[in-house]
C-alpha cells in the first residue's frame, strides 16, 4: 500500500496503536547519524529528507525479501505489534489523519529503504529543501529480537 505522510519536522512513525506515548522518540546519536531510525519497543520513526509530504510504501511479508536494489540507504529494527494494528502518521497529524493497518499481534522485523525518486503525487511544498525519497517499510514476523542494522549506508549528510 502506498500512502502520502505528512513528514513534518522531517520524520513520520510506525506505531503499534497504544504506542502513543510521551519519551524521547529514541532519537539517540545514532539514530541521527548512522541509522535514519529511531526505535522504541513498539513505535519506529523514520527521518525524512524533507519537512513535507513524502510517499511511504507499506508491505506485509511472510519471510525477509530480498533488499531493494534501487535504495539509497537501507535499515532494519523490530518492531512489537502487541495490539495487532500499527498507525502511520506524521508527528504533528491529528488522529484522523492517521494511517491504520492491520497485522497479528507479535514482533516484525521492520526494513526500511531509501528510494529516490520525484515529488508524490499529492500537493507538496515547492520551497521546502531536501531530496525527494519513497520511504519503502518491509514488515515479517520476527520469533526472535535483533539489534537494528544498517543493510546499505546512504551518505551522511543530507542536503539541508
Amino acid at each position: 500500500m502506498r500512502y502520502v505522510v505528512h513528514a513534518d519536522l522531517r520524520q513520520f512513525s510506525l506505531r503499534d496503536k497504544s504506542a502513543w506515548l510521551p519519551g524521547d522518540g529514541g532519537w539517540t546519536d545514532e539514530a541521527v547519524t548512522s541509522h535514519r531510525i529511531a526505535v522504541e519497543p513498539s513505535s519506529l520513526a523514520v527521518a525524512t529528507a524533507r519537512s513535507d509530504l513524502v510517499e511511504v510504501e507499506v508491505s506485509a511479508h511472510p519471510s525477509a525479501p530480498p533488499v531493494r536494489v534501487d535504495a539509497e540507504h537501507v535499515v532494519e529494527a523490530d518492531l512489537a505489534v502487541p495490539g495487532g494494528e500499527v498507525t502511520l502518521a506524521g508527528p504533528t497529524d491529528y488522529p484522523d489523519r492517521w494511517h491504520h493497518l492491520s497485522l497479528a499481534p507479535g514482533r516484525y522485523r521492520v526494513r526500511v529503504s531509501y528510494v529516490e525518486s520525484g515529488p508524490p503525487a499529492a500537493p507538496w511544498n515547492e520551497h521546502e529543501f531536501g531530496a525527494h525519497f519513497r520511504y519503502v517499510l518491509d514488515l515479517w514476523p520476527s520469533a526472535s529480537p535483533a539489534p537494528v542494522a544498517v543493510r546499505r549506508a546512504g551518505a551522511a549528510v543530507w542536503d539541508g
